[in-house]
């Protein structure tokens, strides 16, 4: 199962920080979002522009996880012509993830 199967994304660029909201779409797959899309998952997906260790924040009270990146200067979307460095589109690469276990 696609994680975008359960959940949609924000995503906020500000310079060298990056921040992706996963928020579940029912109430009842927020906890498959907390055991299964952990920071190191997410430090793992993003490597290639990531400096530092992912942070993730859960609110539970919106069915979602908050997770904060810290980029590589070059990947910032204020230093970047590229759209694919860009939050909107880090979002959708998480979305595409596939979840694995029985879920």
């Amino acid at each position: 199962m696609r994680l975008r199967g359960i959940a949609h994304a924000r995503t906020g660029d500000k310079g060298r920080q990056l921040t992706i909201s996963l928020i579940a779409y029912r109430p009842e797959d927020y906890p498959i979002l907390l055991e299964h899309v952990t920071e190191g998952l997410v430090s793992e997906l993003f490597a290639a522009v990531v400096v530092a260790p992912v942070v993730r924040y859960a609110i539970p009270t919106l069915h979602a996880l908050n997770f904060v990146l810290q980029r590589v200067p070059e990947k910032s979307v204020t230093r970047s012509i590229s759209l694919d460095a860009h939050g909107k589109c880090m979002g959708d690469v998480l979305l595409d993830l596939e979840l694995a276990g029985d879920i």
